[in-house]
Order: C-alpha cells, then structure tokens, then sequence
C-alpha cells in the first residue's frame, strides 16, 4: 500500500493508531470460521437513555460527507441526527475527507447527534496502520475525537456474532481509556440487521449492555442477509415488494427486537422512511410513511429514521400518542418459524428482474462515482437496498427461478437483460457480475468492489 494521501487531525490519528495496535489481531480473528453460539444471558438491563435523547421520536439520516445536507438538518427541527458513514456513504478519498471535516462541524452542534460508523467488515484504503486500516476504526476514532468532553452517541452496523459484539465494546472501552473518559461514557444503538443477529439480539445487547440504550431495525439489510442464508435451498425468494412489513415473516422479525427491549428496558427503533415525495403530489407518500410508522408504533417502536427533512412531521406524528401495549410471549421455536415461513415460490415477472438488475446498476454506478444514494422510482434507494437487489438475482440465479411465461432466469439469461441495460466494460457491470454469478453470494459490495478494483477478483463468466 502507498503512503495514505488522507491525515487525520493528531488526537483522532493517535486514537485511532492505538486501536489497531491493541485490537487488529482481535478483529482479524472474526473471520475464524467456527465462531461459538453465545450463551443465553443473564437476567440484565440495558443502559439509562442518554438524556438528550429522552422524547425524540424522529433522527434525520445524513450521509457523512454531504455537507449541504449536514446544514440543513442541523437547522431541521428533527429531534436528533444521524451521521451515516455505513449504507449511504461511498468511501472515495474526498468523501471521506469532507466526512471527517464534517463530524467536526456536527461537534459543534446543541443537536443530539448518532453517528455510524462503517461496519467491521470494511477497509479504509487511504490510511495504513501497520497494515489496511480498519474502516470502523478508523471513524470511530474520527468521530469520539472531535468531541470527548460529550462523545457522539454511536449505531452499531451490520453485527454477526457475539464475538463482533464483544470486540466493539472493548474497541469503546480502550477509546475511553484513551480519552481520559469514564467506562460507558460512549452510549450505542445495536442495529439488529442481519439474520444472525435477529436470532442472538438478547445476547448481542447483553455484550453492549453496560452503554447500549436500544436496538434499531434495519430491514432491507435484514432481508438480504436472510437471502443469503436461505440460498438455493428453496425456489425465488420473493420480489422485495412482496416483503413487507405486513407479512408474518416481517412482522416477527421487528417482534424480535420490540420483545428483547421490553425484557431489558431498552428502546426499539424503528427503521427508515426512505421514500421521495413528489412534488406534484407529495400527501399521497406522507400518509404512506405515517401509516407504515404507526405500525411500527403499535408494535412497540418508540422512534424511527427519516430519509430527507420533509418526511419528518410524518414519521414524528405516528409515535405521539400513548404507548403500545406489551406483545404476547413467544416460543423460541415458533419464533423462528415465522421468521423462516416467506411465501411460496412462484414465477417472477420479468420486469422485477429487470427492476432489481437496474436498480444495482444505478446504485453501483452512483457508487462508483462518489455518490452513496440515488433516487429512483420515488425511492431512496443506497447500499442497502442495492444488496438486496444483487442478493436476490443471486439467488433466483442459482435456483434458475421460473420466469413467468416458463423461461428460467439462467446465468445467460441474467447476462443477456444486464447487458440490455449496461455494457461489459462498465465496473457497475462487472461488480454486479461477480456478486450475481459467483457460487457463494459474497458478503458485502464495498469490500468485493474493493478486491476487484485491485484485480484480486476475477469476475464471474455466465455458463454456456
């Protein structure tokens, strides 16, 4: 690797270097392949709800390095924000430049500010130390430097195993040590986002329990880790507009997270309202939106997300009013027979597979060229939602799915609709290529992305 052409401010490069000196051998661990199921807690709480966060209903995401959107909602009557360095973020050496310049600005803001990080598994390509710098290290450190004397409230992504868990609380607890700080100075939201964590959610709030306030729902990335799991073992994995929040399935994974906070006295959070009104008629999407958080609300969500400024009044509306009341107890194993009973496979029209291959591409592409959203469609579609897409190909892929008029969708059939929408040239073509075609379904974009661009991956050729 060259010389890093990105500095860090001296108090952040010194946090951060001590990081990785004391935990990289932890965190190049985490990729053992048997990692022990944890153990069913002890009776426990989560930690008190930080006090600036007491009463707010709505936290307005912003990508870290959009600097106009970062003044606009600190002008914003949002309750709180959330400075995203993970699903909305493209990782490109100016962004990440202006990210860090922008956590200085949000440090000097009255406003409760959340800050996520990257997730562990991602590198940051610009800084070296002792080797590939470790992305969530990295803006950890950022971020808890910029103001120690109130440290940033921290969400903690993409979480797979109580082992992960664990080394975040000793990565805030050495930051502490480091920044002359009390143990749980730092207060986090565990993002309960994968399928893994949906199953271990108790144990993995009980290994952050001492400064873990709640735990927040992120269903896009949830679906498409348990695309990934279920894999070829059934027929097509329903299209993700027929994953709702109505389904049961949906419905018990969000119960998951509501019946854990009500054990532990935790606050659940609700995911994002990551739609676009219209100008021409914007009320029709703002009821949709109040409607869907009013759902959330009955179930016991306390507060939610918000993707753009105007959808706030909305989102904050839906949870004013009394609280929910207590859901019903639920066995363990009938839990996770809900959480595993998704409609029966049928045919996928053919414009969803084109919608799900157009949809990576233009996430891709924006990507690629420095920008972590794109609106499409009256979306806010981001890293997110584009991992769903490509895992969903992926899978109708590997078990040829049945396109409705009896064609399947074969290796070369998904080569010949992305080719009518992208050229092989492209890396938005290439990248989603390799993700699509490859026998195992690959963990993250970023990363693959990454290896591809250092031509440490060859990318998948369709059969013949």
């Amino acid at each position: 690797m060259t010389s890093a052409p990105l500095k860090l401010k001296p108090a952040a490069q010194e946090l951060v270097a001590e990081l990785h000196r004391q935990l990289r051998t932890r965190w190049e661990a985490l990729d053992a392949p048997e990692q022990p199921a944890p153990a069913t807690p002890p009776n426990y709480q989560a930690a008190a709800l930080p006090d600036d966060l007491k009463g707010r209903r709505v936290e307005l995401i912003v990508e870290a390095s959009d600097t106009g959107a970062l003044d606009a909602a600190l002008n914003s009557d949002a309750d709180a924000l959330v400075l995203d360095f993970d699903d909305t973020f493209a990782p490109t050496l100016e962004n990440v430049r202006t990210a860090y310049g922008a956590v200085e600005t949000a440090a000097k803001s009255d406003k409760p500010i959340l800050a996520r990080p990257r997730a562990l598994y991602a590198l940051e390509e610009h800084l070296d130390f002792g080797g590939p710098a470790i992305a969530a290290f990295c803006d950890l450190g950022v971020i808890l430097a910029a103001r120690p004397e109130e440290p940033m409230h921290i969400y903690i992504p993409k979480l797979e195993t109580v082992q992960e868990a664990q080394l975040w609380e000793d990565v805030l607890a050495l930051a502490e040590t480091h920044l002359g700080l009390e143990r749980n100075a730092v207060k986090v939201c565990v993002q309960i986002e994968t399928y893994a964590a949906c199953l271990h959610a108790d144990a993995l709030l009980y290994a952050l329990h001492g400064r873990a306030f709640g735990l927040n729902a992120g269903r896009w990335d949830y679906v498409f880790s348990l695309t990934k799991r279920v894999g070829a073992t059934r027929g097509a994995m329903p299209p993700r507009h027929d994953l709702t929040m109505d389904l049961d399935a949906m419905r018990a994974y969000a119960e998951v997270l509501v019946r854990v906070c009500e054990v532990r006295g935790a606050q659940a959070i609700g995911g994002s309202a990551a739609v676009a009104p219209s100008a021409d008629n914007p009320q029709t999407t703002l009821d949709a939106v109040r409607a869907d958080k009013r759902r959330e609300a009955a179930q016991g969500f306390v507060a939610a997300w918000a993707g753009l400024p105007m959808l706030l009044d909305s989102v904050r509306g839906a949870f004013e009013g009394e609280p929910s009341q207590p859901l019903p107890a639920e066995t363990a194993g009938r839990t996770l027979e809900r959480l595993l009973d998704l409609p029966v496979p049928r045919p996928l029209a053919l414009n969803v597979v084109q919608d799900s291959i157009g949809l990576a591409l233009a996430v891709f592409e924006a990507w690629y060229d420095g920008r972590g959203v794109v609106v499409r469609n009256g979306r806010i579609e981001d890293t997110a939602t584009a991992e769903l897409a490509r895992a969903q190909l992926w899978q109708w892929v590997r078990c040829e799915a049945e396109i409705e008029g009896g064609d399947k969708l074969t290796p070369d059939r998904y080569r010949s609709e992305r080719r009518a929408l992208a050229q092989d040239s492209t890396a938005q073509a290439r990248l989603l290529d390799h993700l699509v075609l490859a026998p195992v379904c690959p963990e993250y974009f970023p990363r693959a992305a990454q290896l591809l661009n250092q031509h440490l991956l060859q990318p998948q050729e369709a059969t013949i």
